[in-house]
């Protein structure tokens, strides 16, 4: 864990004790340590034996960590380039991220730091001009940069314009869209039209990249997709191709008998909100057909990575190669009564991570250790033959994905900030281990939750009053508040740029507009 100034880890938990309100504070985390790097910060150590390798980083937006196929109870979806990855390389069995949202998630892949530490805390917020993204350091010892797809870090017409860290760049405003769009994309600061379906067309733009890129330097590509991000639209070849599956219900969809009181009451009211399985985003939306759609859309996702694995066998670059394919986070898709991400329920913080480098990684490795998105970095500057920075809070998999027994973490810490735009889910703080997890709600008056991950894997028996596990639940906690602590976590994210502070205005007024003015002017006396 990086070292914290200011407040120490003794003096926080001795003063605000374990279950303490966080208080408010200005930005003094990691992140601020990283913020105060010059450009000499970027000359990381070398490694003695470590030699600079092609890295291809492939990033799918809500792909749960079982919509692959060789993991599917239904049958779909059908996914042979991902079950080629996992077959012929490793298989993070227990990928997470630390806050199931996309912006949040993008910036701690990119950062290596927990949203509390780079304050991307929801897709409002653009990222600090002052953070180092890890392709900055790439690019410092010769690499050649790309990135292709979604960056979604920050609003307005500026949210695709090209980023530190990377040579080449593709990107569209926000979600972007699936099918051929006149707002376009933004290729190196130009704006071009969308011609095509956007997984095919981002998939074009990298493989032409790659055939133009100078072979006499490593290269990173970050192969960014929309999808599977709602609404689903899959291509045209796709549509139709599980109409005839059959949907099965989770077992959680609707709580068992006698449980419903040990359930959060945010979450049975949830059932019926925007992210519920009655009223799904206010529609008569059918889950099982959103669920289809889903399925349908992944099948172009899949042939990307053939396309890309064609691409580096043809150039003999396959095995030298590292391929890392991840999820931004999960989805359910009525888990707990829920659709949607955002919670600490496995569905949702749970993702695919499977890696690719036959020079590297043995055929079937299978990984059982907790990681995470923030590990993505330092995992990745090692493969380049670097020493990752001590500032970040994630650490390289190296070892576990060459199959090494090392002391790993005890347990991942997750976070979620209340948004007013999606006011039905608290903030949530979680501690993920290999057994247990433990959820705490803050701001919200409901019951926490303990899961025993390897007797309970759907996390339907929620054990925070069974007898026998007070001293689980205590060691849990303090550890939930150490590992904050530690990571400069125990203030409020809460200083929203300008940009964020307009939107919201803009929200606000939305939402006056459907209020009676009656109201209103009583509201203000």
């Amino acid at each position: 864990m990086p070292e914290h100034s200011g407040w120490t880890r003794r003096f926080l938990l001795h003063s605000l004790g374990l279950g303490a309100p966080f208080a408010l504070a200005s930005w003094t985390s990691a992140a601020a340590e990283t913020a105060r790097a010059s450009g000499a910060a970027l000359d990381l150590s070398r490694l003695p034996d470590g030699r600079p390798r092609n890295i291809v980083f492939v990033l799918t937006d809500d792909h749960r960590y079982d919509a692959l196929g060789f993991l599917s109870k239904a049958g779909f979806p059908e996914t042979p380039n991902l079950d080629r990855l996992a077959r012929d390389g490793a298989h993070f069995r227990n990928a997470f991220v630390t806050t199931a949202l996309c912006s949040p998630s993008r910036a701690s892949i990119l950062t290596g730091l927990y949203a509390h530490q780079h304050r991307v805390v929801d897709n409002n917020h653009a990222i600090r001009p002052e953070l180092i993204f890890f392709p900055q350091y790439l690019q410092r010892i010769g690499y050649e940069t790309a990135h292709i797809g979604k960056w979604h870090m920050g609003g307005g017409a500026q949210s695709d314009a090209p980023q530190r860290g990377y040579d080449h760049w593709v990107s569209f405003e926000g979600q972007g869209t699936y099918l051929p769009s006149a707002a376009g994309l933004n290729v190196n600061g130009a704006k071009v039209p969308q011609r095509g379906y956007i997984t095919d067309e981002l998939t074009d733009y990298a493989l032409q990249w790659l055939e133009r890129r100078d072979a006499s330097r490593p290269f990173f590509l970050c192969l960014s997709h929309k999808a599977v991000h709602s609404e689903f639209v899959p291509a045209a070849r796709h549509k139709g191709r599980y109409a005839d599956r059959k949907f099965v219900r989770p077992q959680t969809w609707d709580p068992a008998p006698g449980k419903t009181a040990l359930r959060p009451m945010w979450v049975q009211n949830q059932r019926n909100s925007w992210h519920g399985v009655d009223f799904p985003y206010h529609t008569a939306l059918d889950v099982g057909e959103y669920f289809k759609a889903y399925a349908e859309t992944l099948l172009a996702v899949d042939e990307s990575l053939g396309r890309l694995m064609d691409h580096l066998r043809r150039r003999n670059e396959l095995e030298s190669t590292l391929i890392v394919y991840m999820g931004d986070n999960g989805f359910a898709f009525g888990e707990h009564g829920l659709i949607d991400k955002r919670t600490a329920y496995e569905e949702s913080m749970r993702v695919p991570l499977l890696m690719h480098c036959p020079e590297l990684i043995r055929a079937g490795t299978r990984v059982e250790d907790v990681v995470a998105n923030i590990d993505v970095a330092p995992t990745l500057l090692e493969v380049a033959g670097l020493r990752p920075p001590t500032s970040i809070a994630g650490n390289s998999m190296m070892p576990l994905m060459r199959g090494e027994r090392i002391q790993w973490r005890d347990a991942l810490l997750y976070e979620y900030y209340w948004e007013r735009n999606f006011p039905q889910t608290p903030t949530v703080h979680a501690i993920r281990g290999d057994q247990y997890k433990y959820i705490r709600y803050q701001g919200v008056w409901d019951i926490d939750e303990l899961f025993d991950l390897r007797a309970d894997p759907l996390e339907a028996n929620n054990l925070i009053f069974s007898p026998g596990h007070e001293a689980i639940v205590e060691k849990l906690n303090r550890r939930l508040f150490e590992l904050l602590a530690e990571t400069d976590g125990m203030s409020m994210p809460l200083s929203p740029d300008a940009g964020s502070l307009q939107r919201l205005r803009r929200a606000d007024k939305a939402k006056a507009a459907e209020f009676p003015p009656q109201l209103i002017e009583k509201a203000k006396k």
